[in-house]
């Protein structure tokens, strides 16, 4: 019974002994983690600038520059105008050099540094963003369409000239907006001054 436990004892200090060097052979290789590098630091992205215009201003962009010039009046708030808004950008990019194209919001002026930039920065907008102050709301739409009831969106389409060749009250026919944009550029690379 002696033998039997001093060999027991010895297999289970061989044991321990084994289980010991693995462990210690574990430790010694195992490697430290690396320390969690901290996440580089993104620049913040640069606020989108709006620039708040009133009606003498307004005036003054609504003249065209020698190019056919686009404008949608639009909101945050309005439903349509969101919904247009990506269509909007895709035909900036596409007439983009050949047109003009500018958007005026018809938010509330304390929106101007918040809701209304995040959304054009959503939209990826490359258009210069306007946002319209005034203090009457039914002369600035008369002048801007006779017809134009003041319902948004809403899209005018100028000629280099200035005549207002094309406008809705809504979302616009992009089939009908295509036609007209592609007579106004064609007209406007016709004529002398353009070449």
């Amino acid at each position: 019974m002696k033998q039997i436990y001093s060999s027991w004892a010895k297999t289970a200090v061989v044991m321990v002994a084994v289980v010991l060097c693995f462990s210690i052979i574990s430790c010694a290789q195992a490697k430290r983690p690396a320390p969690k590098k901290a996440a580089p630091k993104v620049a913040p992205k640069p606020t989108l600038k709006v620039t708040l215009v009133d009606e003498v201003g307004l005036k003054k962009l609504l003249v065209p520059n020698g190019k056919p010039l686009l404008v949608n009046f639009w909101a945050t708030w309005c439903d349509p105008c969101r919904e247009e808004f990506p269509d909007l950008v895709k035909i900036d990019q596409e007439y983009k050099g050949r047109i003009d194209f500018i958007t005026i919001s018809l938010d509330d002026v304390e929106n101007i540094s918040t809701t209304v930039p995040k959304f054009l920065t959503a939209m990826r907008s490359e258009m210069p963003p306007y946002l319209l102050r005034t203090d009457d709301e039914n002369t600035f739409i008369a002048s801007i369409a006779k017809d134009w009831q003041g319902g948004m969106p809403f899209t005018a389409l100028y000629a280099p000239s200035g005549e207002l060749k094309y406008y809705r009250e809504g979302k616009v026919a992009i089939p009908l907006l295509h036609d007209q944009l592609n007579k106004l550029v064609a007209h406007a690379a016709a004529l002398p001054d353009s070449k």
